[in-house]
């Protein structure tokens, strides 16, 4: 296959799964159809196969493309805290960033979708969990780790200080648009305080 043929099928792809973001959000996991899928993306049903074999690997693929776009963020943010002089300023950073990854409406329709699906399709919300915030996690408390004795005081479990950290960032306003619908609850400045408090309180707790 030549690069010209790799890009057009790799942009056929993101076609395929930007139309199906659409569809699942709009209809739910049960009411989403490959048709659909196919109409809005513009290609024929034999195409949206070709590249997923079934709705739930169609499914799957736009739940890891999500987690590894929030992913990636933490891992570039929290990589900073390494060389910074100054950690309150880094923290408060991946705070900001962090929390407005998760606050995208469309990042928190997917996540009502997924536990509304959860006892019928267990898999995908074991997959979001692992891939997403699990992942997330596991990148925060490595680099906490990393941070043991110079800057946060010595941690005997990182693991915890993580979940601590990302705990008072999202409790209140992941856990209001869960249940109140809709995630414009939330102006970018009201995001900004949330996780400036949140950080103020971690280095209470943490700081060195």
């Amino acid at each position: 296959m030549t690069a010209d043929e790799d890009g057009r099928t790799a942009r056929k792809r993101r076609q395929i799964l930007d139309a199906a973001r659409g569809v699942f959000l709009r209809n739910g996991y049960v009411g989403a159809s490959m048709d659909e899928v196919a109409s809005l993306a513009s290609v024929s049903k034999q195409t949206v196969y070709k590249h997923f074999s079934d709705k739930e690997q169609l499914f799957t693929t736009i739940i890891l493309d999500t987690t590894d776009q929030i992913e990636g963020l933490a891992k570039l943010i929290t990589a900073s805290l390494d060389g910074s002089q100054d950690l309150e300023k880094g923290l408060r950073k991946l705070a900001r960033e962090f929390l407005r990854s998760i606050m995208q409406p469309d990042v928190l329709r997917l996540r009502r979708l997924i536990i509304a699906e959860a006892d019928r399709f267990p898999d995908l919300g074991r997959t979001w969990y692992q891939q997403g915030f699990e992942r997330s996690l596991q990148t925060m408390s490595a680099a906490f780790e990393r941070l043991s004795g110079r800057g946060l005081r010595p941690l005997d479990d990182p693991q915890l200080a993580a979940d601590h950290f990302v705990g008072l960032l999202l409790w209140i306003p992941v856990n209001k648009v869960m249940f109140s619908g809709g995630g414009d609850h939330y102006t970018e400045a009201d995001l900004d305080r949330l996780a400036e408090s949140a950080v103020e309180v971690f280095l209470r707790a943490y700081g060195g």
